[in-house]
């Protein structure tokens, strides 16, 4: 389940992390519903760049 991760335990030794955590978690619960950027993101429909990305890919993965 994606949301198990959240009951972890989890140890902080350094207080400049404990104290970016603390801010995160006060950010956060203070707007819990901020903006997403993902309206912005355009699927790609030029079949010659699918081609590249598709090609880019083969050759990470070593294929």
């Amino acid at each position: 389940m994606a949301t198990s991760s959240i009951f972890h335990n989890i140890i902080i030794d350094d207080p400049r992390k404990a104290e970016a955590f603390i801010s995160a978690i006060e950010a956060s619960i203070a707007d819990p519903y901020m903006p997403s950027d993902l309206h912005a993101i355009k699927p790609e429909d030029d079949p010659d760049k699918i081609r590249q990305i598709i090609d880019l890919w083969k050759r990470e993965a070593g294929d």
